[in-house]
Formats: C-alpha cells, structure tokens, sequence
C-alpha cells in the first residue's frame, strides 16, 4: 500500500466502516530490503466484534501521517514506534522518546542494532559507571 494512502484508509475503517478502536501500532524492519519498514496498524470495531490489520511499507527517513486525530490511543502507540524504531509522524502531538531516556542513540528494536553494545556514553554519563560490555 502506498504510504501516502494510509491515513485516508485509516480514516474510512474509522468513520464508515466502524473500527472504532486502534489496539496497536507496531514496525518491523527489513534492513536490506528498499522500503526497510512495515507499519502495522491493527484495529477493533465493537460494533462487528472484528479486528483487521492495516499494513504498508515506508522507506527510512520517510514519515508518516499520525493518526492520533483518528484515534486518540496512537499517541503512546506512535510515541514507541518513533522511540524503537525512529519512525515519525507528522502532526503527532508530543512525538518524543517514550521508553528509552532522553538523550539515547539509536532505536533499539531495528535489527542492525547492535544488540550487545549498550549506548556506552549515555551509561557512562548518566549513571556514572562502565557500561560492562
């Protein structure tokens, strides 16, 4: 699907087709691959009792439109899709780090993360200690 599409189909299974409630917002990463992302939007309707995912591809570096104007819970959920996987959205309201400290480099769930490799100066700055790795 293309990128630029997703809000308006977001929008509709909002408005006309009933998925009132956005459970999830999540990536993966596909480093070799062009269009390194998958977003994964996934969405209930009470009124269906149906969940659907909503699934498109996004070169690195390229944004999104947020949906927080669609549904108000993909602000945490695009908070830590930026703070993992450095993804923005456009018109998020507050998009800043939601579960690594501020100040951390890098986005910890990419796969070319170095795993092993802790933010050593952000330890050594902050906590005051060697990282140990």
């Amino acid at each position: 699907m293309d990128s630029s599409l997703v809000y308006e189909i977001l929008l509709r299974m909002r408005h006309d087709e009933l998925f009132d409630y956005c459970v999830d917002i999540t990536a993966v990463h596909y480093p070799k691959r062009e269009a390194q992302f998958d977003i994964v939007y996934i969405l209930y309707s009470f009124h269906h009792n149906e969940r659907v995912r909503i699934k498109t591809q996004i070169k690195d570096g390229e944004h999104l439109r947020t949906a927080v104007t669609i549904w108000e819970t993909a602000n945490w959920l695009e908070r830590e899709v930026f703070d993992m996987f450095g993804i923005v959205f456009d018109g998020h309201p507050d998009l800043k780090r939601i579960l690594m400290p501020d100040g951390w480099k890098g986005h910890p769930l990419r796969k070319d993360y170095p795993i092993l490799q802790q933010d050593q100066e952000w330890v050594k700055i902050n906590l005051g200690i060697e990282s140990g790795q």
